[in-house]
């Protein structure tokens, strides 16, 4: 009898450690869910790991023999005017920095993860050539991890596309410098400040979509994109261009408020891009001083944590109009550590410059985009960091 009282004891006790691992099994999965099905309101970018806090985007830019992550000459879709090192630039130092956030460490990019997490999914780019930047940095650093991997890539405009065939996976971009419709009428370009829908019906079946604007909203003279402003009705031939991108980006916010199902495509926005056209803002500050006008000849990053040029008045509009989502996008934070980055541009490693053009760099300098490999590579890190972890 002893004995079968010993036995009911021990069962007791199996069923009741059982019973402890599924509840703690439960809410692990349950946090995991709850996380992933919620990251859309985590636009901050704090993400929980080892249980602290960890601000992916305040940080410093540290050297990292181990970088970059991918050659220009292993990837196959790197446009010209990203492709420095074919273009001759001759320092290669701004491509050996890695971000390090001052909290916590940033996960090494795994390509084949990101197939696996992603398979038979698209992810869907929209906005200009900085989204352009980051969805062919993006398709280098997985391709870099499956060389020989089935591939088809179909350029276009609007859309272009490169799937990885033996996963299913497509990375979209669809151009879309505004995010809100821009019609002919009569001849003539119309900005048309609260209307999406003639953009927006491709991309309502993406299961991850990163947007971005902000560059050619300021634009004006023969690089401006638009002749006339619509808004209810009212055409207009300027108008205010910090109010004009508000007006713009919450049409946008309401239509991906409508119509985007958040139970299945995780929304992103990627910050506002910085430009680097005025050594003035951080000549002094641990630099080299530079005669040149712009980014030309810089080849190593700010060494600080904080930019000590303006920041970005767009950005205060972007956050403004994210915050008052009714799901608000994950705003990817970039603006501050690619201000850092001064090294980061083309300058006059950008597409087919003549040699006049090249021994002008105060009026040829590429200070907008980004080389690839560099910059746009940290983007993504980011981006899958928010993704999946």
């Amino acid at each position: 009898m002893a004995s079968c009282g010993v036995l009911r004891l021990f069962l007791g006790l199996l069923l009741l450690v059982c019973l402890q691992w599924r509840l703690a099994a439960s809410s692990l999965l349950h946090f995991r869910n709850h996380y992933h099905n919620n990251l859309s309101h985590h636009h901050q970018g704090h993400l929980i790991q080892a249980n602290k806090t960890c601000a992916l985007f305040v940080g410093s830019w540290i050297r990292d023999e181990t970088y970059p992550l991918y050659q220009s000459s292993d990837c196959p879709i790197i446009d010209q005017e990203f492709n420095c090192q074919v273009n001759g630039r001759p320092d290669s130092d701004y491509l050996k920095y890695r971000w390090q956030p001052l909290d916590c460490e940033l996960p090494r990019f795994n390509g084949i993860e990101f197939l696996l997490n992603m398979r038979r999914k698209t992810v869907m780019f929209v906005g200009d050539s900085l989204g352009r930047n980051q969805w062919q940095s993006l398709i280098c650093m997985i391709y870099s991890a499956v060389p020989r991997a089935k591939i088809q890539m179909v350029r276009g405009d609007p859309l272009s596309t490169f799937s990885f065939l033996d996963y299913e996976v497509t990375l979209s971009f669809y151009r879309s410098p505004y995010l809100i419709d821009v019609d002919l009428m009569g001849g003539k370009k119309i900005l048309r400040l609260d209307e999406v829908d003639g953009n927006g019906e491709a991309w309502r079946n993406a299961d991850v979509l990163s947007f971005n604007t902000g560059h050619w909203w300021t634009h004006q003279g023969s690089l401006q994109g638009w002749d006339y402003v619509e808004l209810r009705g009212k055409f207009y031939p300027d108008m205010d261009r910090l109010a004009a991108l508000e007006i713009g980006l919450k049409t946008w916010a309401n239509w991906v408020d409508v119509n985007i199902d958040r139970s299945r495509t995780k929304v992103f926005f990627q910050a506002i891009s910085p430009t680097h056209y005025n050594p003035r803002e951080w000549n002094g500050i641990g630099t080299t001083e530079t005669t040149t006008k712009n980014c030309y000849g810089e080849t190593a990053p700010i060494r600080s944590t904080t930019y000590p040029g303006a920041y970005p008045k767009q950005m205060r509009i972007l956050e403004m109009v994210i915050r008052e989502m009714a799901r608000p996008a994950y705003l990817l934070d970039i603006t501050m550590l690619s201000a850092l980055r001064k090294d980061g541009h083309p300058s006059i490693y950008s597409g087919d410059l003549s040699a006049h053009q090249r021994a002008n760099p105060d009026f040829s300098a590429d200070c907008s985009h980004w080389c690839l490999p560099g910059l746009p590579d940290t983007w993504n890190q980011l981006f899958y960091t928010a993704l999946f972890l």
